[in-house]
C-alpha cells in the first residue's frame, strides 16, 4: 500500500475522499471524459483533442498563487503554443463559476474545465482530496500521451511544454 492509499484508508471513515489511482502511462489514449467548461458547456475531451497537440494540466484551486503563476505562464506563451497547434485545457475541482472568474480575472485565453466531482482527475490518475487536485500536466499528440509531468511547474509550465514539443 502506497502512502496515498494509506491516507485514503484513514480518511474514508470521516467522509473524506482521497483519490489514489495511478497516473496514465506514456502511450495511453486521452481519456474519454466529459466535463463542463468555464461557460458551463460540456466538453468531450477525447473528441476535442484527437488531432495535433493537446495539453491537459491540473491545478489545485482557481485564483491561488501557484495556480495563477501556472495559468499565466501558459497565457503569456499562448501565441507560441497556438503557433505550434497546441490546445490547452486547465482542470481543477472548482465549479464553472469559479473557473469563469479565474479566466476573466487573468484573461486566460484557453478552456478551463470544472471537475467538481473529480471524474476527470480520476480518469488521468491525478491524486485529489478535499477539493484540491495535485498539480500535474499531460501532453498528447494526436490523442496519445507522449509526455507527463507528475509534479508540474508553476511559472515554467509553458517552457516545459514547448521544450517537449521541440524534441
Amino acid at each position: 500500500m502506497n502512502p496515498l492509499q494509506a491516507l485514503a484508508a484513514v480518511a474514508a471513515p470521516f467522509g473524506i475522499a482521497i483519490s489514489s489511482a495511478a497516473p496514465i502511462e506514456i502511450g495511453a489514449a486521452l481519456p474519454a471524459v466529459t466535463a463542463k467548461d468555464q461557460d458551463a458547456q460540456e466538453v468531450k475531451l477525447a473528441e476535442t483533442a484527437v488531432k495535433g497537440w493537446t495539453l491537459v494540466y491540473f491545478y489545485p484551486k482557481a485564483d491561488t498563487p501557484g495556480c495563477t503563476k501556472q495559468a499565466c505562464s501558459l497565457r503569456d506563451s499562448y501565441a507560441t503554443l497556438t503557433e505550434k497547434k497546441v490546445q490547452v485545457f486547465g482542470v481543477s475541482l472548482d465549479d464553472p463559476a469559479a473557473q469563469k472568474a479565474f479566466q476573466e480575472k487573468y484573461k486566460l485565453p484557453f478552456t478551463l474545465l470544472a471537475d467538481k466531482g473529480g471524474k476527470v482527475a480520476d480518469a488521468f490518475g491525478v491524486p485529489h482530496s478535499m477539493g484540491f487536485a495535485k498539480r500535474q500536466a499531460f501532453l498528447f499528440k494526436d490523442g496519445t500521451l507522449v509526455w507527463r509531468d507528475l509534479s508540474a511547474s508553476t511559472d515554467q509550465q509553458a517552457a516545459d511544454v514547448l521544450k517537449e514539443i521541440g524534441k
